[in-house]
């Protein structure tokens, strides 16, 4: 593995299914404490430009579930690239701690993390990518449905971070991703291409389509995320109007399979892009996703410093 996990893309396939594999293990492992000591002695400096629930709380407690000590850097503490450039805050915390997360605006702040430092940075998300959110997420699917390939996954909103990300861990692990949007909200093109590269390898394919029914029919798995992202919000009546047909309610949920699970990273806005009848349903499952944030990030930081055991 890279010292870095900055896109989905700095992993391979096999490193992907062995941090599932960690991750089962670890926490398989929660009542009995055996990994409790693994981090003695090392920090975790969180870095957040953005407001978070499950970032910070399945970074803070899994870190320190681990044995190890987690500090927090909000907005006021450090004021990312205006108080101090990106790459003097990443040498200076490089000889203070063992490890950095960020959560941030702009992708190019975290990659100038992981430039100019020389322990371990993750990308807790940006405007680009969320790679921890969909190792979670294939987690989930994995527990819930037995396998990561071979499916339908369907992402039903905007074309943002979330989607970029989903689309290429699906076609990595040989899913079949689906995804409908308003015209206008595409992907961007890179993603989609870069995710088209990798179908064609792992005997999968990308469809974007403007229907969400097409999308929904018969998929394994149904996912969506709020149509308005953090630093949108200026967008978000225009975006409530270009997506009224995309809210995943019972109707369209019906498409799918009969045994069908629906996501979502959270916050949800219920009565948006999603109804309660199916957030609440039995087929939903992101309480269970949003757990094994905690379980899936354990394991990336226990390869990126160096304990596998």
């Amino acid at each position: 593995m890279k010292k870095d996990l900055i896109s989905i893309l700095d992993l391979t396939k096999e490193e992907i299914l062995e941090i599932f594999k960690l991750a089962r293990k670890v926490k398989g492992e929660v009542k009995t404490g055996k990994y409790r000591d693994c981090f003695n002695q090392k920090t975790l400096a969180m870095i957040f430009e953005k407001p978070s629930l499950r970032t910070r709380v399945s970074f803070e407690a899994g870190f320190t579930q681990l044995g190890g000590h987690a500090i927090y850097l909000g907005p006021k503490d450090i004021s990312l690239g205006s108080r101090e450039s990106v790459p003097d805050i990443a040498r200076n915390l490089d000889r203070m701690v063992d490890i950095i997360m960020a959560r941030v605006f702009a992708h190019k702040s975290v990659e100038e993390l992981a430039k100019y430092s020389k322990i371990p940075v993750i990308n807790g998300l940006s405007d680009k990518e969320h790679p921890c959110q969909v190792l979670a997420d294939y987690l989930t699917i994995e527990e819930h449905k037995g396998r990561t390939s071979g499916i339908k996954f369907t992402f039903v909103g905007a074309g943002n971070n979330m989607s970029h990300s989903l689309m290429l861990i699906s076609t990595m692990l040989g899913a079949d991703f689906y995804m409908a949007c308003a015209k206008g909200y595409e992907p961007d093109n890179e993603y989609v291409e870069k995710s088209k590269e990798m179908a064609k390898r792992n005997n999968s394919k990308v469809v974007i389509t403007y229907d969400p029914v097409e999308a929904v029919k018969d998929a394994d798995v149904v996912y969506t995320d709020v149509w308005a992202s953090m630093g949108e919000e200026a967008e978000k009546e225009e975006r409530a109007k270009a997506f009224k047909d995309y809210q995943v309610n019972m109707k369209l949920f019906k498409n799918a399979k009969s045994d069908a699970i629906f996501m979502h990273c959270l916050p949800a806005h219920r009565g948006e892009e999603v109804t309660d009848d199916v957030i609440d349903s039995s087929n939903s499952v992101v309480f269970d996703e949003a757990e094994n944030r905690l379980h899936a990030q354990k394991a990336v930081m226990l390869k990126l410093l160096g304990v596998n055991e």
